[in-house]
């Protein structure tokens, strides 16, 4: 009996830890109309600080799959190190008479701690679940999905207190994840330790055909995500000024949309034991891109009802492939370098979201705004033909 205490309080704590320690991600974002008012930047601001999180992740996942972190010391560890390490960086934007590279530093090494804890998350369940991966990490991803939702749920019922509150909230959460799991989760009993330091392990999966096809997908799919979470509030902020409909609470809907993919991520997970991870993860990519080459006829909706549907469909469909991809990485990775395997598909993932959102800002000041997010269609578009390619 003592063998199946791990598979009823493993995941839970696990799931509870990820969404804890990952509300770290958004949470420059939920403060930038304050960040901008305060320090004096520019609206553009937002692609730059959301861009300083996702390289400060690229940097951080590169370290650690190069010195295959993850595979050759304690998961949890490395975990709860980061966690407090990270919430420490996120303290830091809110130093009085911070300046514009202070606050994007402290952004970078957010994000740099934060492959500590995602992709390290991923592994340590993947050490625990060998059988129904899919569905655990459908949970596991949904806690990532709502942890980025929550800062801007966060400011939302916090409007009349001062900004800095939610930033100190969120560090006092990501502490709290880190020693959850540290406490309550040990080494999985699949855990195979590397033998040692190997510095080009993390290239060992791309010799596989079903790993780069599900890497290369992977890919595609990224290109979209963290640009349309991105976004979401400018898409809102601009259907508030167009329509003139002040009661719309901006953040709230934010957090809303962002979080209702944390749905789709446990559906599609529980999907994949029936059908198959590949075929849901086809499937939702496919539903993903069709929303971004349709975005210009929703976005305008004088229909409210019909632009906040197709705005929450979005908001499913575009990230609940992300656990499927990630299991049938996990799946064809080989079991001494998972971890690393897991860190550099994610390091390479992050780096092409740091393009998208800057290509996205880019053309903001060249095109109408309602044809702008068509741009995201190239990802699905290629992820598809990754997944589907017979070679």
């Amino acid at each position: 009996m003592e063998n199946l205490k791990p598979s009823i309080f493993i995941l839970p704590t696990i799931v509870v830890a990820q969404f804890l320690c990952t509300s770290l991600w958004f949470a420059g974002n939920a403060v930038i109309p304050d960040l901008i008012k305060n320090i004096d930047l520019d609206s553009s601001f937002i692609a730059n600080l959301t861009s300083a999180v996702q390289f400060g992740f690229i940097s951080g996942t590169f370290v650690f799959a190069l010195f295959t972190i993850a595979d050759r010391f304690s998961p949890s560890l490395v975990f709860f190190c980061c966690a407090i390490i990270a919430a420490l960086s996120n303290l830091g934007i809110t130093i009085a008479g911070i300046s514009f590279f202070p606050l994007l530093t402290f952004r970078f090494f957010t994000g740099f701690f934060l492959a500590g804890i995602y992709p390290v998350g991923m592994k340590i369940a993947a050490d625990y679940f060998q059988k129904g991966l899919g569905r655990s990490l459908g949970f596991l991803v949904g806690a990532l999905v709502l942890g980025t939702a929550f800062p801007h749920f966060l400011k939302s019922i916090t409007q009349a207190l001062p900004w800095k509150y939610v930033i100190y909230s969120i560090s006092l959460l990501s502490v709290l994840g880190g020693i959850l799991l540290l406490l309550f989760v040990p080494d999985g009993p699949f855990r195979k330790k590397s033998q040692g330091l190997d510095l080009t392990a993390f290239l060992s999966g791309f010799r596989k055909v079903q790993f780069r096809s599900a890497a290369f997908g992977y890919f595609g799919h990224m290109w979209e995500l963290y640009s349309f979470w991105a976004f979401v509030p400018v898409i809102l902020t601009m259907y508030k000024n167009q329509t003139g409909i002040e009661a719309m609470n901006v953040p709230f809907l934010s957090f809303l949309v962002i979080a209702s993919g944390g749905i789709a991520c446990v559906a599609s997970g529980i999907l994949s034991q029936y059908f198959g991870a590949k075929r849901v993860a086809t499937l939702l990519l496919t539903a993903s891109c069709c929303c971004c080459l349709l975005s210009p006829f929703f976005l305008m909706q004088p229909s409210y009802a019909v632009f906040l549907s197709f705005l929450f469909f979005w908001g499913m469909v575009v990230v609940g492939d992300s656990p499927l991809f990630s299991t049938l990485v996990a799946q064809n990775a080989p079991d001494e370098s998972k971890g690393t395997l897991l860190t550099i598909v994610n390091c390479i993932g992050f780096s092409i979201t740091i393009v998208s959102i800057q290509t996205a800002n880019f053309f903001s000041t060249l095109i109408e705004a309602r044809y702008l997010y068509m741009i995201l269609a190239l990802g699905p578009i290629l992820g598809i033909w990754a997944l589907t390619s017979k070679r």
